[in-house]
């Protein structure tokens, strides 16, 4: 049965037998916590280290991979954060779990191309976790359409979204866009640019919309500008949301995991009345 997680995000109610995921945790309340839960919402049974040792030899003692790390940032034997760095040299997705946090260390964090990090520092703080992990599982179902005619911006974009494992093509025109489009109906959210040469990003909400309506696509409009009416205007012409840049990484996953989950909500709801 399909549950709603505290964000709004639709548990699907299915398993990830084939999944591997490993915790590095040295809270016998933290990691019994996540366990459980884990295994009551997608039937995983996570793998616990409590040691840097452990976490080591989870990795390299098994011939199977493992599809994503929950890690502290210290853990015994990797006080000063070494267990995260080893996550990462061996290019395993990683989602932090801490409850030491300030700017300096999100900085860091983010540097390192993490998945997500989660703060201890709440009573949902588990619950964040088991939907992060949840969405790092489901999230290669979404197909986002970058459109931007900045090779900088779209490359920014695709990584932060590839980060989060979501499929990603690239438009670098308003034109090749309505091209990938129209050979990819999978494509449940653009993330448009406002200023392009060919097609600025009003025409080609503009002209999705003529032939897709929100509740099959999602548009999310992002600008450089100083004016504040665009978001305004870009609503109007049938965008579902609108970011100014520079914008913060946590918000622009936040605003993409909402629109998703809207358009989730939104099929399922179809289905069941059919």
């Amino acid at each position: 049965m399909a549950i709603l997680g505290i964000s709004g995000m639709q548990y699907s109610g299915e398993t990830f037998p084939d999944v591997r995921i490993i915790l590095g945790e040295d809270s016998n309340v933290f990691t019994q916590m996540i366990s459980q839960r884990l295994r009551e919402l997608m039937g995983v049974d996570v793998e616990i280290c409590r040691t840097f040792e452990d976490l080591q030899m989870a990795n390299e003692l098994s011939d199977e991979p493992v599809t994503l790390a929950i890690s502290n940032i210290n853990l015994p034997g990797a006080e000063n954060g070494e267990a995260l760095e080893y996550l990462i040299d061996c290019n395993i997705p990683t989602i932090v779990f801490t409850g030491t946090f300030h700017d300096e260390i999100r900085e860091k964090l983010l540097a390192k191309d993490i998945v997500d990090y989660i703060l201890k520092d709440n009573i949902f703080a588990v619950e964040m976790l088991a939907e992060s992990v949840y969405r790092f599982l489901t999230n290669h179902r979404h197909h986002v359409l970058i459109v931007d005619d900045s090779a900088t911006a779209r490359a920014l974009l695709s990584s932060r979204l590839k980060r989060y494992n979501f499929r990603v093509s690239l438009a670098d025109s308003g034109a090749k866009a309505i091209e990938i489009l129209k050979a990819n109906s999978d494509i449940g959210l653009v993330v448009t640019d406002y200023n392009m040469p060919d097609i600025d990003g009003f025409e080609l909400t503009r002209r999705i919309r003529a032939v897709r309506g929100s509740h099959e696509l999602r548009i999310i409009g992002v600008s450089s500008s100083t004016n504040r009416l665009l978001s305004a205007r870009f609503l109007k012409v049938g965008g579902n949301d609108f970011m100014l840049r520079p914008f913060i990484d946590e918000e622009f996953y936040c605003r993409v995991n909402q629109n998703l989950d809207t358009l989730v909500q939104i099929k399922a709801a179809q289905a069941r009345s059919k």
